[in-house]
């Protein structure tokens, strides 16, 4: 059985493969949709379609929506071309629970989805035509935090930004660009107001949306392709809201184990495929149980009751502490440093990383030691049983197939958030000195060791992709993994870039600990192995 719109007719199939279907007419919420979009998500990669879609789902079976989301896509197109149109926008969500038994579903809550691309005049031709519609309340974005960025380390504009701002709305390519073209339309088309909501997994997300629109919207009115009015609409937060959030529920790359288990069951075309731009994606998604999504309550248009598919919908303040209680200290960072030490030790799974004593300890050591001092509860969930979650149960979960390789994609993109948000806590503290921090200063040069491509027994690992690798693979040129003296000034230009970790790492008192730490990960065989035991 291949997944699709007419297999769901056939009940007595999706009964026997233990697969719920969705409790709701698919051909009605889409057809309302169309006709009255609420919701446009971009970013339609694997925890939208597991977590984010599946919201809607709840809502539309409860009888508390009609209407479901269009998906869009701004930087992979095979997503779209491979995983959505051929079968037709269904997917198949694999819960893995910790017991090993699985909970499967089918999500048909997403009514279509779009190539977001400015040189495919019909796919852009719809997505203009739901921007301009008075109905649509939110767009939301599971993008990445490269996504939001404009600019390189060198603080420069990025090529294709500058051509944007260049160029004018009517080409934009960067998702940025893009948005705030579309934006431009719903302006033209009315003004209509709209909460436009960051999903990703960034410190002050909604901000960092603004903060780029904004940047676009006013380079456009220097060039002369927009007015000062609709600057001043994208600005006023009455009329476009730009909502902060928090989002937890780990996705991995879809598993070849629950394709086999898949097909076992009767089901047809389930293997991943990799697209062109190294996205992992199948027709089902794999995922943890445990989700949370915090949102702050600011949409100027109305808003799905997302509070009824358990979203915590609250304030800013809130909001704020728990993505910092999640993002900065008790959950990223220590995927962060278990990803690049992983890759190094030669790990496969981050749950065989949760059986490492010394990375169990260095993971205990950033949490507990050095990230608890500075979290902020934040009123909703208990920070100290959120960390005891992560560690004792969702890490080590050996049923969620999850790699430090792919944690430990666009880490540059992250160090900022991860551990450079901590550094600073300590920084403005006046009982707490960075200079005493000793697990994140570890993680950091284990990050570094980690892009000289050479794992700790001295052979070539691959580096994930990462938007600053050849920048960060040209300073750190000349030195040499088994050759600590090769290491000489090469790090102070990273360690001081406040662009990489959000602050100055020599001001901070770090840089020497960093390097001190990266030269004895230098020293030869097991040398990296040897560091973490040392100090962690």
């Amino acid at each position: 059985m291949k997944l699709n719109l007419a297999a769901l007719k056939d009940k007595a199939f999706f009964e026997k493969a233990n697969v719920r279907l969705p409790q709701f007419d698919v051909e009605a919420m889409r057809s309302e949709t169309m006709e009255s979009p609420v919701w446009v998500h971009f970013g339609a990669g694997n925890i939208f379609r597991g977590f984010i879609a599946r919201l809607q789902q709840t809502l539309l079976e409860n009888g508390q929506a009609k209407s479901g989301i269009i998906a869009a896509e701004t930087f992979d197109y095979d997503v779209i071309d491979k995983m959505y149109s051929p079968y037709d926008s269904l997917s198949l969500l694999v819960t893995l629970l910790p017991d090993g038994s699985t909970r499967r579903e089918i999500i048909a809550s997403i009514a279509c989805g779009l190539r977001a691309d400015s040189s495919d005049e019909a796919e852009l031709a719809k997505l203009k035509k739901v921007f301009a519609n008075p109905s649509l309340q939110m767009v939301s974005f599971t993008i990445t935090e490269k996504g939001y960025a404009l600019r390189n380390m060198q603080s420069q504009l990025l090529p294709v930004v500058e051509a944007d701002l260049n160029e004018g709305p009517a080409k934009a390519r960067h998702a940025m660009s893009l948005l705030t073209a579309l934006m431009l339309h719903r302006f033209n088309s009315g003004a209509f107001p709209i909460a436009l909501v960051s999903m990703d997994n960034c410190s002050h997300n909604g901000e960092k949306l603004r903060s780029s629109m904004l940047e676009v919207a006013e380079g456009w009115q220097k060039n002369g392709f927009v007015s000062a009015e609709f600057v001043e609409y994208l600005s006023n937060e009455s009329r476009v809201a730009f909502p902060w959030s928090m989002i937890d529920k780990i996705t991995p790359r879809p598993d070849a184990s629950i394709a086999a288990a898949l097909k076992a069951d009767g089901f047809e075309e389930m293997d991943a495929v990799v697209t062109g731009k190294n996205t992992y994606i199948a027709p089902f998604v794999n995922a943890e149980g445990p989700e949370y999504l915090v949102v702050e309550d600011r949409f100027p248009n109305g808003r799905p009751a997302l509070e009824k598919a358990g979203v915590y919908m609250t304030d800013r303040d809130t909001v704020n502490n728990t993505e910092r209680m999640k993002v900065t200290t008790c959950l990223n960072p220590l995927h962060t440093a278990l990803a690049v030490t992983g890759c190094l030790l030669g790990h496969k799974t981050i749950a065989g990383e949760m059986k490492d004593e010394d990375l169990v300890k260095l993971v205990h050591r950033i949490g507990y030691d050095e990230g608890m001092p500075v979290v902020v509860h934040p009123g909703i969930i208990d920070p100290a049983g959120f960390l005891e979650e992560v560690i004792t149960q969702r890490l080590p979960n050996p049923y969620i197939p999850d790699m430090p390789q792919r944690i430990a994609t666009d880490t540059s993109q992250k160090v900022a958030i991860r551990f450079g948000e901590t550094i600073k806590s300590y920084m403005a503290s006046d009982h707490l000195n960075p200079a005493d921090l000793q697990g994140i200063p570890l993680a950091i040069a284990a990050w570094l060791r980690y892009l000289l491509g050479v794992d700790d027994d001295l052979q070539p690992m691959e580096i994930s992709s990462d938007p600053m690798l050849p920048a960060l693979k040209a300073a750190l040129e000349g030195i040499e993994a088994g050759k600590p003296e090769t290491c000489k000034d090469q790090l102070i230009p990273i360690l001081q870039n406040a662009a990489i970790f959000g602050c100055d790492l020599v001001k901070a008192g770090l840089a020497d600990k960093v390097t001190d730490f990266f030269q004895q990960m230098l020293a030869g065989p097991g040398a990296v192995r040897q560091t973490l035991h040392h100090y962690a």
